[in-house]
């Protein structure tokens, strides 16, 4: 006779839900299933709960994440454009020496510094 773990179980069950329900569960359909399984309404509204929270936390971790991106997005697009039009420029006129360098390492500085103090920005 084969043993599972819990994990394995939760898997395995899940699995089988997902092939054999449409695509969405009712309150009460979830407490039913909860009952043959032998959970507890307190210790099902407490998972749910959890759940609701862990979506609610990725939902503004999604939101935090595309402000972030909109507010350097512009400053990296300009930055990228302007410095490929300067290493372009110095590779025409004097290829001997490298002077796109300088501003290149100085915006970059910069622009690292911006990211920087973005990410470190509270929520």
């Amino acid at each position: 006779m084969t043993s599972f773990r819990s994990e394995d179980v939760q898997q395995i069950l899940q699995r089988a839900m997902a092939d054999q329900q449409k695509d969405e569960f009712s309150e009460q359909q979830l407490q039913e299933m909860a009952a043959e399984l032998g959970i507890s309404f307190i210790s099902l509204q407490t998972a749910q709960q959890q759940w609701q929270q862990e979506k609610e936390i990725i939902k503004r971790r999604q939101r935090s994440n595309a402000y972030r991106l909109q507010k350097i997005k512009p400053h990296l697009i300009s930055y990228l454009v302007v410095n490929l039009f300067l290493i372009v420029l110095n590779l025409t006129t004097s290829p001997s020496y490298f002077w796109a360098i300088y501003p290149l390492l100085g915006w970059g500085l910069g622009l690292g510094l911006h990211i920087i103090s973005i990410y470190l920005q509270k929520d």
